[in-house]
């Protein structure tokens, strides 16, 4: 009588997940003794982890952030073993506000000293958190070198790198003596010669189209190099302060940008043939190409995403490029 009793006492309730409208569904097993005791207690755990991680995926919501920031002061966006980056400083915020650790996801991940006037950075907010409540708490307690300029609420599913359908970036270039003064070299690439007007176009519009980009990056891994460049142009700056390279791709490759501009600028200087640009979009390497422009002229500029990602309507024909 005493076993059967035991026995009876160990019927255990544990989850199975088809069924009831509550989506568990209980079932019994027989165990016996501690045993029975600790697995029951194991069960109800899991259970519980389930639960809670269910909830806060059901009341979590993913925002975008478009966020400007000088480079000058940090190591890149991504996190470092060392130094300080965007990333870092932004989950800090975003852990202090949620109290919880945050993981923060840009479009583009830019280099030690390059800048952002647009860069789409992703992250997911507990319930009760609106655009404009969180506009606010990022502002308040962001560094001054950084800044967000909109945040906007997004549909499950999307990922501000992976959804992203094109980038853009731009180039600044001071030609005049001026742009030597601290308060414009940090921010451009104080050349202060002059430069061909003619050459410099001339190598932009040989860089549109699909191409192979090897050329003109760091040597990686990558499966392959092929980028497809939708805005190859330059344009002249008010006030006589120089040039800027504005460009647009599906997908730019390690320091891309920064390699493409030192080679029309040796282009221009009259270092190097016109006709060298398509030579290096046939070779295999970078070895003949010319050493990358430095990173203080360098901004991020907008990512591109298709307006049925966005949560709400961002009103525009070109809600594409809500965030740009």
């Amino acid at each position: 009588m005493r076993t059967a009793g035991l026995n009876r006492a160990s019927q255990v309730l544990a989850p199975a997940r088809e069924g009831s409208s509550s989506g568990v569904r209980w079932r019994s097993e027989s165990v016996s003794g501690q045993d029975g005791f600790c697995q029951s207690r194991q069960r109800v755990a899991a259970l519980l982890v389930d639960s809670i991680t269910a909830k806060f995926r059901a009341v979590s919501r993913t925002f975008l952030a478009k966020l400007h920031y000088d480079g000058t002061g940090f190591v890149g966006w991504q996190r470092q073993s060392a130094g300080r980056s965007v990333q870092g400083e932004f989950e800090r915020v975003l852990e202090r506000i949620f109290e919880h650790p945050a993981v923060a996801t840009a479009a583009g991940r830019t280099d030690a000293g390059v800048h952002a006037v647009g860069q789409s950075v992703g992250f997911s907010a507990p319930a009760g958190w609106t655009e404009q409540s969180l506009y606010r708490a990022l502002n308040a307690l962001l560094p001054a070198d950084c800044w967000v300029e909109s945040v906007h609420p997004m549909l499950p599913g999307f990922h501000p790198r992976k959804s992203a359908v094109s980038r853009r970036y731009r180039y600044d270039i001071g030609l005049d003596e001026a742009s030597a003064s601290p308060f414009r070299h940090r921010f451009e690439w104080s050349l202060r010669r002059l430069l061909d007007w003619d050459l410099l176009q001339v190598g932009a519009g040989k860089l549109l189209g699909e191409h192979d980009f090897k050329a003109f990056a760091a040597k990686s891994d990558k499966p392959h190099h092929r980028c497809r460049l939708l805005l190859s142009t330059w344009e002249l700056r008010p006030e006589g302060r120089g040039v800027s390279f504005h460009v647009e791709a599906d997908r730019f490759l390690h320091h891309m940008v920064r390699m493409l501009v030192g080679t029309m600028v040796d282009v221009a200087l009259n270092r190097r043939p016109a006709q060298d640009i398509e030579v290096l979009l046939g070779r295999e390497d970078n070895s003949a190409t010319s050493p990358p422009a430095p990173p203080q002229g360098l901004y991020f500029v907008a990512a591109t995403y298709p307006p049925e990602l966005f949560d709400t309507a961002v009103g525009s024909r070109d809600a594409a490029a809500a965030l740009g």
